[in-house]
C-alpha cells in the first residue's frame, strides 16, 4: 500500500474493454441516435475525423475527460447527468 493512501486499494482491469466502459459507449451511442446525429456530424462538431467517433464507439479507444465533456457537449447532454445515471443504476 502506498503511504500516500488510506485505504486499500486494488488492482482494476484495463478500462478500454471493460463492461462499465461498453456501458458508458451505449449511453453515449444511444444519446447520438436519439437525436438522430450520425458520427460524421459529431466529428465535424469536435473538428475530427470521423474515425475519431467511429473508434471510441467501437471501443478501439478511450476517450479522456476533456473529450468526455467535448462528445457531450456536441451531443447536449449533461455529462454530470450521464455520469450520475450510470451510478444509480450501478454502472459505475
Amino acid at each position: 500500500m502506498s503511504r500516500f493512501l488510506s485505504w486499500p486499494v486494488r488492482l482494476m482491469p484495463k478500462s478500454l474493454r471493460s463492461a462499465r466502459q461498453r456501458r458508458l459507449l451505449k449511453r453515449l451511442i444511444a444519446a447520438r441516435k436519439t437525436k438522430g446525429i450520425t458520427q460524421t456530424e459529431v466529428a465535424d462538431m469536435l473538428g475530427r475525423p470521423q474515425s475519431f467517433v467511429a473508434k471510441y464507439e467501437g471501443g478501439e479507444r478511450r476517450l479522456d475527460v476533456i473529450e468526455f465533456l467535448d462528445v457531450t457537449e456536441a451531443l447536449d447532454i449533461d455529462p454530470c447527468e450521464l455520469l450520475a445515471q450510470m451510478r444509480r443504476s450501478r454502472d459505475l
